[in-house]
């Protein structure tokens, strides 16, 4: 079996209704420097997908779904329904590893895509036996050094901060 090089984590996809009080938040009280930006681009990815990094090129992600009613504050450790996980990236060292995953998954009999290419990284996406959705993932950038903002219509905390 071929070993596959993991990388540690690429990111945390969360959700959120209110992308600019989270860009707030996380970037202005967290002080998380807010590295991504994409969406608003057509019928196909009409919602926002923005990245803030916590570090050795690993982020939170939050979607933008702005009908969905998020669940109310809980304590952690205790059980809740809702929605507001959405998926874990893992980073892989290449894209031989992102392959090699690709088809020890299929192989296994697993519903996994075929390599995505996002731009800002190269995925592939399984379902693990817990119904939780993984990604897997080649950066194609480092965020952290080379900031990406591609967000067609971004919230106000961004474009405060691009003009000023």
């Amino acid at each position: 079996m071929t070993a596959i090089n993991y990388a540690g984590l690429n990111h945390l996809a969360l959700v959120t209704n209110d992308m600019d009080k989270t860009v707030r938040f996380y970037r202005d009280v967290l002080g998380m420097p807010l590295v991504g930006t994409t969406g608003n681009r057509d019928e196909n990815y009409p919602h926002r997908h923005y990245f803030l990094s916590i570090g050795r090129g690993a982020s939170i992600a939050f979607f933008e779904w702005k009908d969905i009613e998020l669940p109310g504050r809980k304590d952690s450790g205790i059980p809740a329904s809702g929605i507001q996980f959405d998926h874990v990236s893992i980073s892989v060292d290449s894209d031989e590893d992102l392959e090699n995953l690709r088809k020890r998954l299929h192989d296994a009999g697993s519903d996994v895509s075929d390599v995505v290419d996002h731009g800002l990284l190269r995925s592939v996406y399984a379902t693990d036996p817990n119904g939780i959705s993984i990604e897997f993932s080649v950066p194609a950038r480092d965020l952290d050094a080379d900031p990406w903002f591609d967000d067609a219509d971004p919230v106000a905390a961004v474009r405060e901060k691009q003009a000023g």
